[in-house]
């Protein structure tokens, strides 16, 4: 094969040229020679040299190519002291000399360079292994891979591509600008020698099948890079053999045979072998090392082949970019690993985003789009963002119907906002500005006739949302951004008003387009729209601010003059005042004295001020208090006055109203006014005082006095005297004096309030709340524990407020906990029956175990009675009351209380009522549904003390783990199932000498009972032994996993080793599979152990409110994600 190697004019010009360059620095190349082949060999080498004919050239030329050397004698002597692999290593910058000396050396004499070569080769790899140059063509690669292998097998080798060392942070780019600095120095010859190349690709390959991870990481690494050079040369040698075909194509039309033509066919036909050997190392390199590790365990190699592979297509179509390559990218969209699956999603997404490519992706395509598709709803977020882009191109290119999205608009009202955001491009793109239909595609420009059309399009899309106004505001924050038609506010109030004939508006989209007006209104001012699941405070930069105060001033200008039309127009319709009101909340209301626009704004707070007496509906009695209020403050000047003016005339008529229907209920009238007044009144002292003592009074008489009103009635009185009873109090902080006279006063309003709510509390009424979802317990439960807060005595300890401070009783606190039980005790059934009723987010279970946990917390009542009784249901309610109990052991965490006993008494309330059920009923399923609980909450509290916290609380372990056994065995053997129930997980986190001490001290209590006379009832006891002895034999005390028994929340993990879909057959017969060490293995399980890390179950609101028709919409999405996940493919152990 040697023979072969100068094969062209060029080549030969080229190795001559290089001798002469490289006679200069044979001595110090030596030392390289020497250090990479054997002992001899160099000493022969140069021998060799010296005698050879080529030596003798003219003198000339090799003056003129010596003079170079000398100006860059210092480079070319730093460079020929370092091996290869010390310049790998180092910083790079003389890579280029380096490889260029190399190629000098290999053309003069090929054997000491080529061990050279493959020595850096097996350095890079990290073995340390040394070939003899004189038996370089005898020597197996496999014999030489073996050895390597052995020399990772006794942990002799460095991984140099992973190593943290500052040192080697520039090795794996410097590896591979080195392979291809050699691919582009030899393409004038050894490049197509078919010895230097050949040696190289088989020992790359070889080691990429090889046990150890390092080899086969930087092994692929190389052989991959191999591809990407050999790419790139044969792209310019493509272009030669085109402009050579050109010429010759001239040539033969001139009809004239000669020289010249046959110089062209030789040229053309030069090149063309060129690049088919090329085309064939590619192959090569393709079937032996592609074709293995695009399924090898290691993701990261997996991810190399995919990124690699998609750019190989892309830039070198006419090889690979056919179906036999396409087809791993389809594959991979089923890799387990999420970034393999984005890396062949981006590399679709370059393919598909070239129009020339998509007419050879129309099989690919058929095959693959749903898979695409469904991708758009990966479980890793990024993944699922590029997938929708992927979706964009295909739509773009019109490769999907329209019927094939219906999941992906489901996507709108999910919870990550990346994806929603994506989604909602696409919407956008494909829905609303129709990008992709090609009889739009010549419409272009902006203006109000597109903003209409546009509009037009969006409420199109609302309809299907609009028994939700949530989910309306999900989809309008999704497509916000790329909607220019939703920040033309003229556009939207003319249509609103109707001021283009052309243009008809039903009631729904008119409901729908005032939404989407006071959204886009709150969104362009820099507001959250969608509640963000962090909670983290927004921070934005100079130019956001000053986008965001352009965007108020276009609001305020634009609404200015049509702000009171609107306000008349819809004035009657409740659905459409809160968000029309709540414009106002968003407008700089400076501009109104700067454009001489006082009268608009007075006519404005004249009708909200009417809105707020003509409704009655929460939203619409809110957002008109939260416009008032907003004037009041926010205005200046004269504006300022009129708008407090006009809020005192608000209290004034409202005051007035109250009495006037309070006084129609005692002349036996209707409760209706009286209500409404009350929810206005009661949204007013939520925003600010109402000052007026009066009211206070009526209202206390007004609760005394009927008894028999309605419960919502009486609730929203018991609201308002405790909202009033609160302002009085801030305000008598706030004061600098503090008078006897009103220090009296609001000690009598005190009392007057307990009483009341005292005798709700004990009421016989309220009984029936466990089964109806009385509303009026839980207003009795919530405002009570309010108030005792309001009125902790720690609070004024030691101040001349002292007098104030107040601590209920405990028979009180029984009694408010019985009716927080009953509260928490309603069924899921009657909460739904509510979901949809006013005030229900004030009123359901979540609310009634924060208040409860909020005494606690703040030590207003007892804790030693009101912790446990909490804690011991702390798995009977849901994630959302747990996630409220887990906060509070967290707090009594902190604060280091007395977390045993509170844990003991916790566990016995859960067994009492277990126990209290098995005797007083004949159907055990509630009673083993108890126990369960019971164990539940065992070990979600023992799964507490994990990590350093078993041995800070040892102590506490060790004593509810003692006092839990002396529990056990009063009266026994009634209550020894307590030990299996309660105690035994916490003896789990207990060391193995402690456990051994408790089976010890358990065994002695029983040593004159005798057992047998109840074998049943002294079952719990020997179950419980049995456990012990296990525990201590397996030395399980300190290693057993938490959650043994406690029920998973958040994602489910993946099942392990799924076997993915097979869409091609060939995929599995054609390709054998290569074996693994034990090692690997192992690493995969970790690193896929990593990720399945447990996820806390955030349910946001939006899921929890959802439609009938988005419910049955998320059940398909929930199978075909549960078919994605299942469909990951399981990847061969290589």
């Amino acid at each position: 094969m040697e023979d072969q190697a100068p094969t062209t004019e060029t080549s030969t010009r080229r190795s001559k040229r290089a001798r002469v360059q490289t006679q200069g620095t044979e001595n110090q190349m030596e030392k390289g020679n020497g250090t990479t082949g054997g002992e001899n060999s160099d000493g022969s080498n140069q021998a060799d040299r010296e005698s050879s004919p080529d030596d003798f050239e003219e003198t000339r030329p090799r003056a003129k190519r010596g003079r170079p050397q000398g100006g860059t004698s210092g480079g070319n002597h730093k460079s020929t002291k370092q091996t290869l692999i010390e310049v790998i290593k180092g910083n790079g910058k003389y890579i280029h000399q380096a490889v260029k000396l190399w190629v000098e050396q290999y053309e003069n004499d090929p054997k000491p360079a080529m061990v050279e070569l493959l020595t850096m080769l097996f350095e890079a790899c990290g073995a340390k292994y040394y070939l003899k140059g004189e038996f370089l063509d005898e020597i197996d690669v496999d014999d030489v891979v073996v050895a390597l292998v052995d020399l990772a097998r006794r942990g002799e080798v460095e991984d140099y591509q992973s190593s943290k060392k500052k040192e080697f942070k520039n090795f794996k780019d410097n590896l591979q600008s080195f392979w291809d600095t050699l691919v582009r120095e030899c393409q004038h010859g050894p490049l197509f020698d078919q010895v230097l190349f050949d040696k190289c690709m088989d020992y790359i390959i070889a080691l990429s099948c090889t046990p150890p991870r390092v080899y086969r990481q930087v092994a692929s690494f190389m052989g991959l890079q191999l591809v990407t050079s050999f790419i790139a040369v044969a792209k310019v040698l493509g272009a030669q053999r085109e402009t050579t075909r050109r010429q010759l194509d001239a040539e033969t039309k001139k009809r004239v045979e000669g020289p010249r033509v046959e110089s062209l066919n030789k040229r053309f036909s030069a090149t063309h072998e060129k690049i088919t050997m090329l085309e064939e190392m590619m192959r090569k390199i393709f079937t032996g090392l592609f074709m293995h590790r695009y399924r090898d365990i290691d993701p990261n190699i997996r991810m190399s082949c995919i990124e690699s592979l998609g750019a190989w297509i892309l830039s070198y179509p006419s090889l690979f970019l056919q179906d036999l390559y396409l087809k791993y990218l389809g594959w991979t969209l089923n890799d387990k690993s999420a970034g393999v699956r984005k890396a062949s999603v981006l590399a679709l997404q370059n393919l598909y985003e070239a129009d020339d490519n998509v007419p050879t992706l129309g099989l690919f395509t058929e095959r693959f789009s749903n898979r695409m598709i469904e991708l758009a709803d990966d479980n890793d977020i990024p993944v699922a963002v590029c997938a929708i882009g992927l979706v964009k191109q295909l739509l773009r290119h019109q490769l999907l119907p329209d019927d094939a999205l219906g999941p992906l608009y489901d996507l709108l009202i999910d919870e990550p906002a990346e994806i929603r955001h994506a989604i909602g491009e696409l919407v956008y793109d494909h829905l609303i500005a129709q990008k992709f239909n090609s009889s739009q595609s010549s419409a272009k420009g902006e203006g109000s006739d597109f903003s209409e059309v546009h509009l037009g399009r969006m409420l199109q899309i609302l309809r299907e949302f609009s028994t939700d106004p949530i989910l309306i505001i999900y989809v309008i924050d999704d497509v916000w951004e790329y909607m220019k038609a939703m920040k033309d506010w003229k556009c939207i109030i003319s249509m609103l008003l109707d001021e283009n004939p052309s243009v008809e508006l039903t009631d729904e989209d008119a409901t729908n387009l005032v939404r989407l007006l006071s959204q886009s209104a709150k969104k362009a001012v820099g507001e959250r729209i969608v509640p963000a699941t962090d909670n983290r405070k927004q921070y934005y930069n100079k130019a956001q601010k000053e986008a965001f105060e352009n965007y108020k001033r276009d609001i305020s200008i634009a609404m200015m003059k049509n702000y009171p039309l609107l306000l008349r127009k819809f004035m009657a319709d409740k659905a459409k005042v809160p968000s029309l009101v709540e414009i106002i909340l968003h407008m700089n209301l400076e501009l109104y004295s700067l454009k001489r626009q006082e009268q608009n704004f007075k006519n404005v707070l004249q009708l909200i001020k009417e809105a707020f007496f003509k409704h009655g509906e929460k939203d619409a009695l809110r957002s008109c208090v939260q416009a008032i209020n907003f004037c009041s403050v926010e205005s200046q000047g004269e504006l300022q006055d009129f708008a407090r003016s006009k809020l005192k005339e608000v209290e004034d008529e409202l005051v007035a109203k109250l009495k006037s229907a309070m006084k129609e209920v005692a002349d036996g009238g209707d409760e209706y006014s009286l209500l409404v007044n009350l929810k206005r009144l009661y949204e007013l002292q939520l925003l600010r005082a109402v000052p007026n003592e009066t009211i206070y009074e009526d209202l206390v008489k007004a609760l005394q006095n009927f008894r028999n009103m309605e419960d919502e009635v009486v609730s929203f009185l018991l609201l308002n005297i405790y909202l009033h009873l609160a302002w009085s109090v801030h305000s008598v902080i706030s004061s600098e004096t503090v008078s006897e006279a009103s220090l009296s006063s609001l000690l009598s309003k005190r009392n007057t309030l307990f009483e009341q709510l005292q005798y709700f509390l004990k009421s016989p009424q309220m009984e029936g709340a466990a089964n109806l979802g009385n509303q009026l317990a839980s207003r009795v439960c919530t405002i009570l524990a309010e108030a005792w807060c309001l009125f902790r005595r720690t609070t004024f300890v030691s101040t001349q407020l002292e007098r104030l401070g107040y601590f209920p009783d405990e028979s009180i606190v029984q009694r408010f906990w019985g009716l927080c039980e009953q509260q928490l005790n309603i069924s899921d059934e009657i909460e739904d029956e509510d979901a949809n009723k006013e005030y229900i987010e004030e009123t359901n279970r979540d609310v009634v175990i924060v208040a409860a946990a909020k005494l606690v917390a703040d030590d207003t009542v007892p804790k030693e009675y009101l912790g446990p009784e909490i804690i011991s249901h702390y798995v009977m309610h849901g994630a959302s009351v747990a996630e409220t109990i887990k906060n509070l052991i967290s707090v009594l965490r902190k604060r280091d209380d007395n977390l045993s006993k509170i844990f003991l008494d916790a566990l016995k309330k859960a067994y009492h009522r277990h126990m209290l059920e098995l005797t007083r009923s004949d159907d055990e399923s509630l009673a083993t549904k108890l126990f369960l609980e019971c164990k539940e909450l065992s070990a979600r509290l023992s799964g507490t003390f994990v990590g350093a916290a078993r041995n800070k609380h040892k102590a506490d372990i060790l004593k509810i783990v003692k006092d839990g056994i002396e529990h056990a065995f009063v009266d026994a053997p009634k209550q020894l199932s307590f030990l299996e129930g309660s105690v035994l997980h916490f003896v789990s986190r207990l060391p193995t000498p402690d456990i051994l001490d408790i089976m010890k001290d358990v065994e002695k209590r029983t040593e004159n009972v005798n057992t047998d006379e109840d074998p049943s009832g002294w079952r719990p006891y020997y179950t419980f032994i049995d456990s012990l002895r296990e525990k201590y034999a397996k030395n399980e005390g300190q290693d057993e996993k938490e959650g043994l028994v406690v029920r998973r929340r958040g994602r489910p993990r993946k099942r392990r080793n799924i076997e993915g879909r097979r869409l091609f057959d060939e995929q599995s017969s054609s390709e054998e599979e290569d074996s693994i060490s034990t090692s690997d293995h192992e690493n995969a399980q970790d690193e896929e152990d990593k990720q399945d890390d447990d996820e806390e179950e955030n349910t946001p609101l939006i899921h929890a409110i959802r439609s009938s028709k988005l419910r049955s919409l998320k059940v398909s999405r929930e199978e075909n994600k549960g078919r994605t996940r299942a469909g990951d493919s399981s990847r061969a152990k290589d």
